[in-house]
């Protein structure tokens, strides 16, 4: 799937969770969401577009940005080997 796609999906997911008061929690459930039911290899490719992308990083939610860096490690367990 492209970055383009899954930022596009990733943002999608971020605006169910705004309306959430407390940001450290809606930043865990994107994770948490993420983790549940996109695949290993989906995960992968949007943090590694946005470690390589600028153009990613910026056409994210401040909120989806902030999980995929703050959870990384959640996200990518399990990536690295599909």
């Amino acid at each position: 799937m492209t970055p383009d796609k899954l930022v596009y999906m990733a943002n999608q997911i971020g605006s169910y969770f705004t309306t959430d008061p407390q940001p450290e929690h809606a930043r865990q459930q994107i994770a948490e969401h993420m983790k549940k039911f996109w695949a290993p290899s989906m995960r992968a490719t949007l943090i590694d577009a946005l470690d390589r992308d600028a153009d990613v990083e910026a056409r994210l939610d401040d909120l989806v940005r902030q999980a995929l860096i703050e959870h990384r490690t959640l996200l990518l367990d399990s990536a690295a080997n599909a």
